[in-house]
């Protein structure tokens, strides 16, 4: 599971670990002090997960809807991601606008959040204020205000977030190319964002149905971490979501990713690309899967510091690009690898390609060292260390174990299997997975150079 960046306080709980690493027979990470927490389930489903702590006097509510891009229809994309705007719009005893107002003048903060699988909204308010957060919470999953004023007013925000975040920016349309080109024929084929041509056509009913069908108790997983008296947000949780009515069962999305029989490139021209750029991804393994701690592993082995062997490779000693990037992309129900790079200035495609070709077959064949393994584990402790500090990492983590792995308490075990791994295991997953004939290869070349050879074998695709 990917947890929150290394926090600067944690570097010295690591550092002692690989200056002993090679004195060591195996891993052994440092001994955490395990989150404790309660969890069950209300009589209409919504699952509860208390995090009693008093080290400060906050409390950070965090509700995890199991709804993200991909419970979308096809023709109706966008639509979990319109909701991430729409509940802030108020509800029926919530005046419109006022929910953000309430929240900044309680002294609290809040935001929320959509990816494929899930959407999430979070509070951080004064642990005096946590009626106020549980009221705000549950009138937007009983009455949230769904109607023509709302769904206007957000259709504009998400309309501009689109041009300015996507539409506008170098590169900004990779990851919805990227999806449509590896995830082609399965709902993860298109981004968060949507369409916004499908948000246009909407009616009214087709957002209420959408409301109806997913923001329902049994659909959500509630974590509250901080400042509170266990017995006492008991009775409140009751209180405010008990009365709440269980929903019908939701239908998930049942799909397989069919892999390709060579290579899928496909080239991407578009007038604000200032730079070459090219993108390697292959399939992977959903999040949940044994191999999916490996396929972490390798992501960092491959990118993460000046000491990974895409950045000594492509930035330093060839000095071909700019920056590059591999990262696993690990989903409910599927995943990938990618690797990204951005080229020097007259630096080639080819030449890219080739550099990063290069890198992925050397770790294929000869693996990689007991000083980048320990390394990448030694990043990872410290990921897990830095979780232990906020109030909205420990509710954000609690929920997301329980939802997509079934298993709360991995917030304390997690990391032990990654420590369980072998340095074979690393190269294992490398041949397992990137493999030639299923590398899907995708292409930004710089505005006013277009390729010599102009690609596009992806299915489906076309040149912007």
């Amino acid at each position: 599971m990917k947890l929150a960046p290394l926090a600067a306080a944690c570097a010295a709980l690591v550092l002692p670990l690989a200056a002993v690493a090679a004195e060591e027979a195996a891993p052994k990470h440092i001994a955490l002090k395990p989150i404790h927490f309660v969890e069950y389930d209300l009589a209409n489903g919504l699952h509860v997960i208390l995090h009693e702590n008093h080290a400060a006097p906050v409390i950070n509510t965090y509700m995890l809807y199991h709804v993200g891009s991909k419970n979308e229809r096809a023709d109706r994309t966008g639509f979990a991601h319109f909701f991430e705007h729409l509940m802030f719009e108020g509800s029926d005893n919530i005046p419109r606008g006022k929910i953000d107002k309430y929240i900044s003048g309680a002294g609290g903060n809040l935001n929320a959040s959509t990816s494929f699988d899930q959407t999430d909204y979070f509070f951080n308010v004064p642990s005096n204020q946590l009626k106020l957060a549980l009221w705000i919470e549950s009138e937007r999953m009983m009455h949230s205000k769904v109607d023509e004023i709302g769904v206007e007013t957000q259709r504009k925000v998400v309309k501009e977030e689109k041009r300015m975040r996507y539409d506008n920016q170098p590169y900004g349309s990779l990851f919805e190319e990227l999806s449509k080109l590896v995830f082609a024929g399965t709902p993860y084929s298109w981004v968060p964002i949507g369409s916004v041509q499908y948000i246009d056509q909407a009616k009214i009913e087709e957002f209420r149905d959408f409301y109806h069908t997913y923001y329902l108790p049994n659909n959500a997983t509630f974590a509250i971490a901080g400042d509170f008296n266990l017995e006492e947000t008991k009775k409140l949780v009751e209180e405010y979501f008990g009365p709440i009515p269980r929903g019908p069962e939701i239908k998930r999305p049942e799909f397989t990713l069919t892999p390709p029989n060579g290579p899928v490139k496909h080239d991407v021209v578009k007038q604000n690309t200032p730079l070459n750029a090219t993108m390697h991804a292959w399939h992977a393994v959903p999040e949940t899967d044994p191999d999916a701690y490996a396929l972490d592993l390798l992501g960092s082995i491959l990118s993460t510091g000046r000491s990974s062997r895409l950045y000594k490779r492509l930035v330093e000693k060839e000095q071909a690009a700019l920056n590059v990037e591999a990262f696993p992309f690990l989903l409910e129900n599927a995943g990938m690898l990618g690797v990204f790079a951005t080229g020097q200035q007259g630096v080639t495609l080819e030449q890219l390609d080739a550099l990063i070709d290069d890198e992925v077959e050397k770790i294929k064949a000869e693996g990689v060292t007991e000083e980048e393994f320990r390394k990448a584990l030694n990043q990872q402790e410290a990921e897990f260390a830095s979780n232990f500090g906020t109030m909205s990492a420990r509710a954000k983590n609690l929920a997301h174990y329980h939802m997509f792995y079934g298993d709360t308490n991995l917030i304390n075990t997690d990391l032990d299997r990654y420590f369980a791994l072998k340095r074979e295991d690393i190269q294992r997953v490398a041949k397992k997975y990137l493999t030639k004939d299923g590398v899907y290869i995708l292409r930004y070349p710089a505005a006013g150079e277009p390729p010599a050879a102009p690609v596009s074998n992806a299915p489906g695709a076309a040149a912007k």
